[in-house]
């Protein structure tokens, strides 16, 4: 998932934890042996910061983590991740009915409604689901968390690309009656309730959809919701604030205890703690990495290593960057550990890797074991490279656009790059485009950079949400990477492999091997993330994949 959101946090076990490591990482804020006053004599109100607007609100076009935190805690799909960051039954009314070749799968729903008194139905389900598949709708996200698991999804997506005719009706999805649903898988893979759990399975209120046509998921007032909270004011895309209040509608309100959270978008950190330790918010935005060090020891400071590894995408629409000498002299002409310890000073670490430390384990060993570092800072070797690189170019000088974010610690990390890579690389020049991140995520989806700093948190707990992003014209991809042989390993890891734990782990170990030695991308680092939260919060669910935060279970404590 893009991180900005570009988020990120692992829930630490699946039913299925042969894929998944108890990660130390996540958070538990729900301080069940705190002693306080009672929920019933404190407001059950906080307020809160985030680094930047919301995207979007639409389930169908939502790609950013920004959006699906949002998303998650307004909205609800069969599964959420719960307080212990497992994926539990919410609008499906216990564990679906599995079929023996473990394809089809029938969930039976819940009493549930939605904001305006209609009722959840198996047919919002549907509808949700074939608009986010629908080529029409050109979601960023329907093809790629359906095609290869939804029976069906591939070649809708294909026949639309190829202008050719397709019926939505063919997707694994089917209301058997109002509160029945069928949904049919490719083939069995271990990760489906990670799956179920995430924002673009989410159902949508056809009827309302319609009515509302273009202006749909345009501010508050356009919105439906089925979870615990509602928003009751969000003026768009453009808002830089905004307010959630609890949804007395939603199934589980009786477990809701906090009644409002006003958000607010400040993207200097320096500002943001000023008005945390002025008592005029409870929770920070991540802290940038001068801050960091000030609040060691401070127990106001929650702090975590991300499954989030960042990186440069190099766009091979590029003529240069389509030459793997110069992404090879790009990918090893940084020092990642100066960035780092004396960039960054967050806890974060150099990455010479794609697939994360500490995120998935297979018989006690984690992912990481094996491949260990793949592509590391040596200057030498990425001269040399750049050398032969401009040589067969026929040039010897290089122009690049770097695509780079608008924040405080986006500025001071792109800032950094560019001075190494045109220090370390001579002939380089690079042009930095500071950008919004909505306006980051349109330039990637219309592949308009050279260069882009980047991040990826996984959506569901396996490493495959990070090796299907190559995949060649993945949608994910948007940098023309392609190597068969990679696709071909992820590809039966994703079918042949996808209940062989062994096997299925050494194909990724090995299509990731590939894919930097092609030096597809270029890793900098895995992110530890820092944020300052009112002491007196309490059960704010920090997760590491799908949704930044989930507000389910906040209580506000006494003193």
């Amino acid at each position: 998932m893009k991180k900005s959101k570009f988020s990120l946090l692992l829930v630490l076990t699946l039913v299925f934890s042969l894929f998944l490591s108890a990660c130390s990482g996540s958070k538990d804020t729900s301080g069940d042996k705190e002693k306080g006053e009672s929920a019933s004599n404190v407001k059950q109100e906080i307020k809160m910061l985030d680094t930047s607007e919301i995207p979007t609100m639409d389930t169908s076009l939502a790609e950013g983590s920004t959006s699906f935190t949002y998303i998650a805690n307004v909205g609800e799909g069969l599964y959420r991740l719960n307080k212990d960051h497992k994926p539990a039954p919410a609008l499906a009314d216990g564990k679906p009915k599995i079929s023996e070749d473990k394809k089809v799968f029938t969930f039976k729903l819940r009493e549930a409604k939605w904001s305006n008194g209609d009722p959840v139905t198996a047919e919002d389900f549907v509808f949700a689901w074939q608009r986010a598949i629908d080529p029409k709708t050109a979601s960023p996200y329907g093809p790629y968390m359906m095609n290869g698991k939804i029976k069906g999804a591939n070649e809708i997506t294909e026949a639309g690309a190829a202008n050719k005719e397709y019926d939505l009706n063919t997707l694994g999805i089917k209301a058997l009656d109002e509160k029945t649903l069928e949904v049919t898988l490719e083939q069995p893979f271990v990760y489906w309730e990670d799956l179920f759990a995430f924002p673009t399975f989410y159902p949508q209120n056809k009827k309302f959809v319609e009515e509302k046509g273009k202006a749909y998921a345009s501010n508050a007032g356009n919105l439906l919701y089925n979870g615990p909270f509602k928003l009751t004011k969000w003026e768009g895309t453009a808002a830089t604030d905004w307010v959630l209040e609890k949804n007395e509608d939603y199934w589980d309100a009786k477990n809701v205890k906090l009644e409002k959270i006003s958000v607010n978008v400040v993207k200097d950190s320096n500002s943001a703690v000023n008005a945390f330790e002025a008592g005029e918010t409870d929770m920070t935005g991540l802290l940038s990495s001068d801050i960091v060090p000030e609040y060691e020891g401070d127990d106001r400071m929650v702090s975590w290593l991300e499954p989030t590894v960042f990186w440069l995408k190099m766009n091979q629409q590029n003529k240069a960057l389509k030459n793997v000498n110069i992404r090879k002299a790009i990918a090893q002409g940084f020092n990642k550990k100066d960035l780092a310890s004396s960039i960054l000073n967050n806890g974060s670490i150099p990455a010479n890797y794609f697939v994360p430390k500490d995120f998935v384990e297979f018989d006690g060993k984690d992912f990481r074991e094996k491949n260990g570092d793949l592509i590391k800072y040596d200057v030498k070797a990425a001269k040399e490279a750049w050398e032969k690189g401009l040589k067969e170019l026929g040039v010897d000088k290089l122009e690049i656009r770097y695509l780079g974010g608008d924040t405080e610690a986006a500025k001071k990390t792109d800032s950094y790059m560019k001075n190494q890579l045109e220090k370390n690389l001579p002939g380089l020049t690079v042009k930095l485009e500071s950008v919004p991140f909505s306006v980051r995520l349109e330039r990637d989806n219309s592949q308009d950079y050279d260069l882009q700093f980047a991040g990826w948190g996984p959506d569901y707990g396996d490493a495959i949400s990070f090796t299907d992003l190559w995949l060649t014209g993945g949608g994910s991809n948007r940098m023309d990477y392609s190597n068969p042989k990679y696709d071909e390993l992820v590809k039966k890891a994703q079918t042949e492999y996808a209940t062989k734990p062994k096997e299925n782990w050494e194909a990724q170990q090995e299509a990731e091997k590939i894919m930097l030695e092609d030096a597809g991308v270029a890793p900098v680092y895995q992110r530890a993330a820092n944020i300052l939260l009112n002491p007196n919060v309490k059960g704010l669910a920090i997760y590491n994949y799908g949704p930044d935060y989930g507000f389910k279970w906040v209580e506000v404590k006494g003193e």
